[in-house]
């Protein structure tokens, strides 16, 4: 005789629900539009902007090469995920591990997706660590190019 308890949980694997064991132990990163600033108004200070905001800053200071740099790594990891998925590795698992919560997991693997859409999902995912790599990197990329004479010196500001 099932009890109801059991035939709840078979449900929930069923419609896949479950997939984490772990708690929630972070949400994915959304960025908030509403407080976004004007193009003309000065940034207030204390408040730290946004990862998007810090992302243009450095594309206007650094030009193509903070672009350049942001798509290789973009186009790099879209590679990487499209691979992983293609070899057939548990995504699902992989994130719950790294700590995404379920509820984010599940929408992002949705059943019957194809593998580049999974992967570009899974990528998405991954937007804050990328950003923050070209954040880091783009900055002692071009120092390195203006110390080895490939770019110029900056222009002192008027």
């Amino acid at each position: 005789m099932q009890t109801r308890a059991s035939s709840t949980d078979r449900k929930k694997k069923e419609a896949g629900e479950g997939v984490c064991q772990t708690p929630n132990l972070k949400e994915a990163s959304v960025t908030s539009s509403s407080t976004e600033k004007a193009p003309g108004e000065p940034e207030p200070e204390g408040i730290k902007p946004n990862k998007t905001q810090q992302l243009k800053k450095v594309f206007r200071e650094y030009g193509a090469v903070g672009v350049s740099f942001h798509i290789g790594i973009s186009l790099m990891s879209l590679g990487m995920f499209y691979l992983l998925i293609s070899s057939g590795i548990d995504m699902a698992a992989v994130l719950c591990k790294l700590g995404f919560s379920e509820a984010v997991v599940r929408s992002q693997m949705a059943a019957g997706t194809s593998t580049f859409v999974l992967a570009y999902a899974i990528h998405k995912l991954f937007a804050p660590v990328r950003i923050s790599i070209t954040l880091v990197s783009v900055p002692f990329i071009v120092r390195y190019f203006r110390k080895t004479g490939l770019f110029k010196p900056p222009t002192p500001a008027p």
